[in-house]
C-alpha cells in the first residue's frame, strides 16, 4: 500500500501526534512494570504506620562528612545530583518519559506552526508583488 500525503503540514502534525502518544504509551508501561528501587537501603524504620527505607547517605553523620570535605557547595551538587539520578530509575522514569515526549512534542508542532506561518507570510508578500506589478 502507498502513502500517498499531499499536506506536509498534515503529515508533521500526525508526526506529533505519533510522539506524543507514543511517549505517553511508553511512560504507562514503564509506570506499570517499574517498581521504586530500593538500592542501598541497609534497613527500614516505620514511623506512622508507614515503613521508609533508610540509607548511609541520609544520615546526619554522612552530611557532616560531607560538608566538612565540600562545603555548602559539596551538600548543594550531592543532593542535585541524587535528585537527577533518581529521575531515572523506578516510576519517575515513567514520569520523566512523559514529560519528555510532551515537549518534543509541543516543540514538533511549534516549529511546524511557525514555519506554516512564515510560508502563508511569503505568499503573501509574492502575491502583493505581483498585484503591484499588474498595476503599473
Amino acid at each position: 500500500m502507498k502513502w500517498n500525503i499531499t499536506n506536509r503540514h498534515t503529515f508533521l502534525n500526525f508526526i506529533s501526534l505519533f510522539i506524543v502518544l507514543a511517549g505517553l504509551g511508553s511512560a504507562i508501561w514503564i509506570y506499570q512494570t517499574a517498581g521504586n528501587d530500593s538500592n542501598g537501603v541497609i534497613g527500614y524504620e516505620e514511623e506512622d504506620g508507614a515503613v521508609y527505607p533508610v540509607v548511609p547517605e541520609d544520615s546526619k553523620k554522612f552530611l557532616r562528612d560531607l560538608e566538612l570535605y565540600g562545603g555548602k557547595t559539596g551538600v548543594l551538587l550531592y543532593e542535585f545530583r541524587s535528585w537527577f539520578v533518581g529521575l531515572w530509575h523506578g516510576k519517575s522514569l515513567a514520569y520523566t518519559v512523559a514529560c519528555i515526549a510532551i515537549l518534543i512534542s509541543l516543540g514538533f508542532y511549534v516549529v511546524n506552526y511557525l514555519q506554516s506561518g512564515l510560508e502563508s507570510d511569503i505568499r503573501n508578500k509574492m502575491n502583493r508583488k505581483r498585484s503591484d506589478e499588474n498595476i503599473t
